[in-house]
């Protein structure tokens, strides 16, 4: 969040501290940030790419389900993926703090055309095969290992400390509001034309973000210094956040969550396929749904201007419960309401996770920091997929969707606890005009109120 070197970044906050940055009052309008003309051009071609990405995503995982019909299959495609960034993706993040991010994206952002341009042909052409699938997503994820850490640090240097709160919501609902466009279309083309016409779609939208990456004025960047080739930059970013209970926590929530309980591709389409017996309209439906949520959730975090670790807290909560009542619904219509408000809640755990580690970490880790981050909440789909395929495939898909909603409830519990216990907080519980309150306070506050002797 420098304007120059570390040094002149906004200190850590303290997310013990009520009267920290991370609870100041809300200063932004909702898209103060599309003020800035190097956001404006990185948001712009976002949107066009974020539409194409979905449309893959979308293509990808019911092409694997029409080759194999198996959820598993589907589970195997998501975990090469991410298999990378879990094996790679800390180092990932030494590159990023090392390098410049702009001409770092470019490289990244090319890499990832070529690929999809690569499964479109394959599959135009009839010769698509599963084991092409599964190349093409391992690569895909070794170029993600680079540009997911250097995408999520280059925010702050386009906008500076003062907006980077918007810009993370508002980067979240650009990516979300994709989600309403690419699912339908893809839906749409994979009915009329076939997948392969989706695949060559996104690698053309390549072009938006590259054209502003070329636009934008390198004067107005709000660069970071980067850090010098050396020994141990790795532990030094390790032992950076195992000192920091404010990063440690969500990250293992979060690394929870996105292991067991986000693997939407698994869940979804099983519902879709085996539960209500539809195709791949259905399929985008849910996709399209859970994005209505997930804008909401986004847009209403750039309102909120606030990333409490609280809040991060219920909205894990509310996540969980929520796969619960849908992994239950007897109907289609039920199940498909409900994925509204889990668009709503995954979005915030996002949202509040990634701005409340990206403000309170130093410029010069912040690249290693987000990584890590990113390493542990997409690297755990190589191990979760595979194991909620299975568990999707062979105790059908109402046990599998229910049980990571248990492991995320589960998760948020004890990590709430845990961080409550380091901030020497406590729960109370009271009544507010009528309805019950449950809240953190000071260990001390009972004290504090009673009268003295």
């Amino acid at each position: 969040m420098s304007t120059g070197s570390g040094a002149a970044s906004a200190p850590a906050p303290d997310p013990y501290d009520t009267k920290t940055a991370l609870d100041a009052p809300r200063r932004n309008s909702m898209f103060s940030s599309l003020r800035i003309r190097n956001y404006r051009l990185f948001f712009l071609g976002q949107v066009v790419s974020n539409i194409g990405t979905w449309m893959q995503r979308i293509a990808q995982d019911w092409l694997v389900l029409s080759l194999t019909g198996s959820s598993a299959a589907v589970g195997i495609t998501t975990a090469l993926q991410f298999l990378p960034m879990l094996l790679f993706g800390l180092y990932g993040g030494v590159l990023v703090d090392r390098l410049r991010k702009r001409p770092t994206l470019m490289v990244t952002q090319s890499a990832m055309a070529l690929t999809s341009l690569a499964l479109a042909v394959l599959t135009l052409t009839g010769m698509v095969e599963v084991w092409h699938i599964y190349v093409a997503a391992l690569a895909l994820g070794f170029a993600t290992v680079v540009d997911n850490p250097a995408r999520q640090s280059f925010v702050s240097e386009l906008v500076g400390p003062g907006q980077l709160q918007n810009a993370v919501s508002l980067n979240s609902a650009n990516f979300q509001s994709a989600r309403l466009v690419g699912p339908a279309v893809a839906g749409l083309l994979i009915t009329g034309v076939g997948t392969g016409w989706a695949f060559l779609l996104n690698g053309l939208s390549f072009v938006a973000p590259l054209t502003g990456l070329m636009l934008m004025r390198t004067r107005e960047l709000h660069p970071v210094e980067r850090a010098p080739r050396g020994k141990g930059q790795l532990r030094e970013g390790l032992r950076y956040v195992a000192g920091r209970p404010d990063l440690v926590w969500p990250i293992v929530l979060v690394g929870f969550m996105g292991t067991f309980a986000f693997n939407f591709p698994v869940y979804l389409s099983a519902f879709a396929d085996d539960v209500f017996h539809g195709g791949a309209g259905v399929y985008s439906m849910f996709n399209t749904l859970m994005a209505v949520g997930s804008v909401s959730g986004a847009l209403l975090a750039a309102r909120r201007g606030t990333a409490r670790l609280r809040l991060l807290i219920m909205a894990a909560l509310a996540f969980g419960a929520l796969e619960i009542l849908a992994a239950a619904s007897p109907e289609l219509w039920m199940f498909a309401l409900i994925m509204v408000p889990l668009g709503l809640v995954s979005m915030t755990v996002n949202v509040t996770t990634n701005t409340s580690l990206q403000m309170s970490t130093d410029p010069s880790v912040r690249g290693r920091v987000m990584a890590l981050y990113m390493m542990v909440f997409l690297g755990g789909a190589p191990v979760g997929a595979p194991i909620v395929g299975w568990v999707t495939d062979t105790y059908g898909a109402r046990v599998g969707f229910a049980a990571g909603g248990a492991i995320a409830m589960t998760a948020a519990a004890v990590i709430g606890l845990i961080l409550a216990r380091a901030g020497g907080l406590r729960l109370s519980f009271g009544w507010n005009h009528g309805h019950p309150r449950v809240r953190f306070v000071p260990r001390d506050h009972t004290k504090a109120l009673a009268p003295a002797a």
